[in-house]
């Protein structure tokens, strides 16, 4: 559904877009011929065209392709922006409603595919994304860091995620069986997989390191009769997960804290982490790898499930920032398949199993996105103006395109001690 352009008021919760630098850049005059070149290089796109629509002009199909994607530019301005900041304006004049596409993961995707021949428009000028950059860089996960970087989305309201994710109130890929199947099943499916591949026994110990809602800590005792030890920082998240597990009878078997990983202790038959190690930030790969080495019992397994970024991307990605980690992860940081590997081997663990199921994500997003966009209201009145709702748009339409195209993948790496 369409989202309506113009800014109600400064976002409450979340970072909010734009200083008074960026309104500054906003009113500033355009250097000429920014969208001559902007369709130019769009000219030249394969595998997909782009049906351009500019202010004042009859809208153009651009490229080589039958798939069509959709781009109804607003002001010209978006042009010059984009070619100064690559895909940190592309998202920035989204939410800043110069621009709108009735399917931008289509739209984003076509142009990662191309990315060879838009480089400059993707990744933007240096000197331009300097501030972006050392922002990214003060918001690392030290303990303290880490836990504002992850208060900063995961608190934002259990009624906010409730509103559009299942009824699992699972934020991690879906494993899907087949494409009609429901988001519900698919989640339990997932977590199911985890389990199997662990083999706990009855009674066993499954430390969680990142625990979302509580869902897979509740699976694993009502199913499999496991005690479990949930780790958060979110207190919303902590809140939600005891009473869930007060609720479905298993609060005797399950425990969860509010609790930085590296403040842990004891030692679990197994240690289960799902989407948290895109939190954990590349300098801290070796502790975090270090602490599961210490709280695993010999012999016991950890399945890690991981988002990741192609390998061939990785170089470029951990030396810049992206729209993802300046508006939505602070701090967030992805690793390639290869980068996740030798960081394990590095620490003692060998990966047994490696499981990829990027295009289950692709629709896990889908559905994700179309349940956001379904209650605008809702979101209105918990405090989440327009502004806010289009950069979530934005980022998860931005996420469902690299998992489509490759560019991301994700995956379930089960570890083990090597001999």
């Amino acid at each position: 559904m369409s989202i309506a352009q113009q800014s109600i008021r400064a976002p409450r919760f979340g970072p909010a877009l734009g200083d008074s630098r960026d309104a500054d850049r906003r009113r500033s005059p355009q250097p000429p011929g920014a969208a001559s070149r902007a369709v130019e290089l769009l000219s030249a796109l394969e595998g997909g065209s782009i049906s351009l629509s500019l202010p004042g002009r009859p809208s153009r199909l651009l490229g080589q392709g039958d798939e069509v994607a959709e781009w109804r530019i607003h002001d010209d301005a978006v042009f010059a922006r984009i070619l100064g900041a690559g895909d940190i304006a592309f998202g920035e004049t989204f939410v800043d409603g110069l621009w709108d596409s009735d399917d931008p993961a289509a739209l984003i995707g076509l142009l990662a595919r191309n990315r060879a021949r838009l480089r400059r428009v993707i990744y933007g000028r240096p000197m331009a994304l300097v501030w972006h950059w050392l922002r990214h860089r003060l918001r690392a996960n030290s303990r303290r860091g880490a836990k504002r970087n992850i208060a900063a989305h995961y608190d934002l309201g259990n009624a906010f995620y409730a509103s559009w994710l299942d009824r699992t109130m699972t934020y991690s890929s879906a494993l899907f069986e087949r494409p009609s199947e429901s988001l519900a099943d698919a989640q339990m499916r997932k977590y199911r997989r985890i389990l199997h591949r662990l083999q706990p026994s009855p009674g066993q110990t499954i430390l969680e390191i990142g625990c979302g809602w509580g869902g897979f800590a509740e699976l694993a005792a009502t199913e499999f009769g496991c005690r479990v030890r949930g780790l958060t920082l979110s207190r919303e998240q902590l809140d939600y997960a005891r009473r869930r597990a007060r609720c479905a009878g298993v609060a005797d078997l399950v425990q969860f804290d509010l609790c930085d990983y590296r403040a842990a202790r004891g030692r679990f038959d197994h240690i289960v982490s799902v989407e948290m190690f895109e939190a954990v930030g590349e300098r801290y790969w070796p502790a975090w790898f270090s602490q599961l080495g210490r709280l695993l019992e010999p012999g016991g397994k950890a399945l890690v499930q991981s988002i990741t970024i192609a390998d061939a991307l990785f170089p470029a990605y951990r030396r810049g920032t992206d729209f993802i980690q300046r508006y939505i992860f602070p701090g967030g940081m992805l690793p390639s398949a290869s980068a996740f590997r030798r960081a394990a081997d590095q620490a003692g663990f060998a990966v047994a199993d490696d499981f990829a199921f990027g295009p289950h994500y692709a629709t896990t997003l889908a559905r994700w996105r179309q349940a956001f966009a379904d209650h605008p209201e809702a979101h209105e009145q918990r405090g989440f103006d327009v502004r806010f709702q289009r950069m979530w748009h934005f980022y998860l339409a931005y996420c469902e395109a690299g998992f489509r195209t490759g560019d991301l993948d994700v995956h379930q790496f089960e570890l083990r001690r090597a001999t």
